[in-house]
């Protein structure tokens, strides 16, 4: 029997409501005056804090910004893989997981993404937060492949990291971008190109193989 996750503390409590607060006014300012007229000081002012506890939550203006709309997204991906019946393929569990959590947004996410395609920096941040999948993935993975799966459920973890990372750089791409060097270039309006979850299926497509390995292997 799972033992049921007990509720956060008042601690915890008020630690996210600072940081959901901060990412809250970070877009709001954002959007009403655009990310560059925005400083640091304007963000932990709307909420309510100090600069030096804004730090406590982000680096960057870009962070806090982005955070307001893929905040919590990595530990839904893995929530998602986690409540696919047993008999779901692994490989599909974790695909479906990704594309559901990175299609299904609402009206906030599109002020980011308009925010995004002129704006370097931002799109940079967007990019940067593929990297905390890999913790809570790893682990749902790990519970999938019991004990033995440890390692293999990083390697897969990481991999999908990666190849989220690749879908994304090449659907949000600069306008007359043909490569990798292309795509870094400052100042480039950002074009989505093409439909976003056929760009992730496809990054995430040549992983197959390995995620079935690692099926069998743990079958007995």
């Amino acid at each position: 029997m799972t033992t049921p996750t007990p509720p956060p503390g008042l601690r915890e409590r008020k630690k996210q409501a600072t940081r959901e607060a901060l990412r809250e006014a970070a877009l709001r300012l954002a959007v009403e005056r655009g990310p560059d007229q925005v400083r640091v000081e304007d963000i932990a002012e709307a909420a309510g804090v100090s600069p030096r506890t804004y730090n406590n939550y982000f680096a960057s203006r870009e962070q806090a910004i982005v955070s307001a709309v893929t905040a919590d997204r990595e530990a839904r991906i893995a929530a998602a893989v986690a409540a696919r019946p047993a008999g779901v393929r692994l490989a599909d569990a974790v695909t479906e997981a990704v594309v559901e959590q990175y299609t299904n947004t609402g009206e906030r996410a599109r002020e980011v993404l308009l925010l995004i395609t002129t704006r370097t920096a931002l799109r940079d941040a967007f990019l940067d937060t593929t990297a905390g999948i890999e913790h809570p993935l790893t682990e749902v993975i790990a519970e999938r492949l019991g004990d033995a799966g440890a390692h293999t459920a990083r390697v897969l973890a990481a991999s999908v990291t990666a190849a989220v990372r690749i879908a994304l750089e090449s659907w949000l791409r600069p306008s007359g971008a043909t490569g990798a060097a292309g795509r870094s270039a400052a100042g480039g309006l950002v074009v989505p190109s093409g439909s976003l979850p056929d760009q992730l299926r496809g990054a995430l497509a040549p992983l197959t193989p390995a995620f079935d390995a690692a099926e069998q292997h743990t079958q007995p």
